[in-house]
């Protein structure tokens, strides 16, 4: 039997990723996958690049990440209202400051996907691992969106599985035969119960089976750590409200 967990949008938060690893080796699983979104909202974007740096975990290239590494400008999204843009452009703007140049290089080499197979002697599966989708890492694509574009870029590139991030919100769904899986957020899930979230894909008798794991963690602590730091209020509130 073969598997791999898969984590995405950490944004800085060290203690839902700690917890979230220690579940990957409780279920013995050694092969991680990130998709990226390491920084920005949280006090931790050092510590979270460093831990993925010294894990060795494959990652790809979040938005995040990318206007991180190169400084891009902060462009305000059509469905945050006044207030979010406002905080949203001031909590990039420290992580602008705050990330090492080290680390900044270090995003700057994450590609913008990953292809990995699980195999055995009779079956292979080819899996896509992106941020948000193959065409861009900030188009969000939410379950109930067509898929059907989708699905036929999987199908030329002969692609059976695509894992994908960027949303918060975990999913897993079929379109035309092909298996489309949302990994959630780790650091900020936009879901009610907030819980952190990740999947694993086990390989098991020639077919994928797919389970998307739900993590408590101390989301009291992680707020009053963002409440102490520059990192405006919004940030600790949003993990509060459940």
């Amino acid at each position: 039997m073969k598997q791999i967990a898969i984590i995405s949008d950490i944004h800085s938060n060290l203690t839902a990723l700690i917890e979230v690893l220690a579940d990957i080796k409780c279920k013995g699983i050694k092969d991680i996958y990130c998709l990226g979104d390491l920084v920005d909202f949280a006090p931790w974007g050092n510590e979270v690049i460093q831990l993925v740096r010294d894990l060795k975990i494959p990652c790809v290239m979040g938005n995040h990440d990318e206007r991180i590494a190169f400084d891009l400008p902060i462009i305000n999204l059509k469905h945050h209202h006044l207030q979010e843009s406002l905080v949203r452009h001031k909590a990039i703007t420290i992580s602008k400051k705050e990330i090492t140049e080290d680390h900044k290089k270090w995003l700057r080499t994450l590609p913008a996907s990953l292809s990995v197979t699980l195999s055995d002697e009779d079956y292979a599966c080819k899996i896509l691992l992106v941020h948000a989708t193959p065409f861009s890492n900030d188009e969000y694509l939410f379950e109930k969106d067509p898929k059907l574009g989708l699905a036929e870029y999987l199908s030329v590139h002969n692609y059976d599985t695509m894992v994908m991030g960027h949303t918060h919100q975990p999913y897993i769904q079929r379109s035309s035969g092909k298996l489309l899986i949302n990994a959630g957020s780790v650091g900020r899930s936009r879901e009610a119960d907030r819980k952190a979230s990740y999947c694993y894909l086990t390989l098991n008798k020639n077919k994928i089976e797919v389970e998307i794991v739900k993590i408590d963690y101390d989301t009291s602590f992680v707020a009053q750590q963002i409440y102490a730091s520059e990192i405006p209020d919004f940030y600790g509130d949003f993990l509060l409200q459940k």
